[in-house]
């Protein structure tokens, strides 16, 4: 461009104002954001009754179900008419969250079921719709939208359901344990509180596919803190939690071993000695366990292989065996593998995720039953204190 061109005046600038030339920059934008998102931490256990045929359907549901209660049709219906229900566990680490839609059934957790496996978590079933009765001891509870119901495994129980579908929790008994208040068994509860923590439940069930492995802990904390802050408002505690001495001879058993799990020195004679039992009575209380001392080692093994699970454990295998209470390698060795079927190296290289951290896989379709029924033997054996 010529100079005096260059130096025109603007036609919208007076006369012999010199033309200052301004230069138009592009905005500065802000980089979208590249921190990865982390993957999501759970995947579900699926089982479904709807793709058999309707002969096969109940007999199906009951298999999956075996390792909790046995299930019968009630007496107007026959097994041809077809049983379609759904179930869909996710696997917290320290509680599974079940999803579940079933027609009408009765179902019975026999003594004979509760001496057979040897789980004692609490169950916590949330209606969305439908009716439930339970009865526990003579007590029935009654189950139904906007309330909640706490029972153990640990416990016989027997019932009946309407067709419903229901949002259930398995947590470890040892995780609701709270010094101030003891939780009964079988019992129904409602208000706010329980209705805040049915709301925060639905959302966290809407998220499930979501949730990354830092989010899990947060989770299981807040449903945990919400469940006694939802036992302390009921009315059913106003009275003083039971005195230790008045509690069932197993129940304080139970609690003192899983208190003094680690100890080297918790023997029969030391039960007996601080829970001043015989120990006929204590080897009668334990017959349907295989024993006082097999539930005590059964504890400890579950206690080393969450340790031997947990990929941010690198203690040596020696060092778990010596913390979970075990004096001898070789015994160690031998007591794991006749209770879990494989070596304590194979635990460590390829087992189940640790506790707070990753899901378990679902297992191929031909073992999804037995993995359930895994998933809830070895719930929260690593859990938080």
């Amino acid at each position: 461009m010529p100079d005096d061109e260059r130096s025109r005046p603007s036609p919208a600038q007076p006369d012999g104002a010199a033309h200052v030339e301004r230069r138009r920059f592009p905005r500065e934008t802000k980089p979208p954001d590249e921190r990865p998102v982390p993957p999501p931490a759970l995947e579900p256990l699926r089982f479904s009754t709807h793709g058999l045929e309707p002969e096969q359907q109940f007999a199906a549901w009951q298999a999956y179900v075996a390792p909790l209660v046995d299930v019968r049709l009630p007496d107007n219906l026959t097994p041809d008419a077809g049983f379609k229900a759904d179930h869909a566990a996710w696997n917290l680490g320290g509680m599974l969250i079940v999803q579940q839609s079933t027609p009408a059934h009765s179902y019975i957790r026999s003594e004979a079921k509760v001496r057979s496996n040897l789980i004692d978590h609490w169950h916590i079933s949330i209606l969305r719709s439908g009716r439930t009765w339970t009865e526990v001891d003579g007590h029935v509870s009654h189950g139904e939208p906007g309330k909640m119901e706490l029972r153990t495994l640990g416990h016989p129980f027997r019932g009946r359901s309407t067709d419903a579908q229901t949002l259930s929790l398995y947590l470890p008994r040892e995780l609701l344990y709270s010094s101030s208040s003891e939780i009964r068994n079988n019992i129904t509860l409602s208000g706010t509180p329980t209705k805040l923590l049915i709301d925060y439940l639905v959302g966290v069930e809407a998220k499930l596919a979501e949730l990354a492995d830092g989010d899990l802990s947060h989770v299981l904390q807040t449903v945990r803190d919400m469940i006694l802050t939802c036992v302390a408002s009921s009315a059913a505690y106003s009275s003083p939690p039971e005195q230790h001495s008045s509690l069932p001879l197993k129940e304080r058993v139970h609690r003192f071993i899983q208190h003094n799990l680690m100890s080297p020195d918790l023997t029969t004679e030391r039960l007996c000695k601080e829970l001043g039992v015989s120990r006929t009575r204590l080897y009668q209380a334990f017959e349907p366990d295989g024993g006082v001392h097999h539930y005590i080692q059964r504890r400890r093994l579950l206690s080393a292989h969450a340790a031997l699970c947990d990929a941010a454990n690198r203690q040596q295998i020696i060092d778990i065996a010596f913390a979970a209470g075990f004096s001898s390698a070789a015994h160690f060795s031998r007591a794991f593998s006749k209770e879990f079927g494989y070596s304590p190296r194979e635990a460590r290289n390829v087992a189940v995720p640790p506790y707070l951290a990753h899901a378990v896989a679902p297992a191929p379709e031909g073992e999804r039953a037995h993995s359930f029924d895994k998933w809830l033997k070895m719930l929260g054996h690593n859990h938080a204190s």
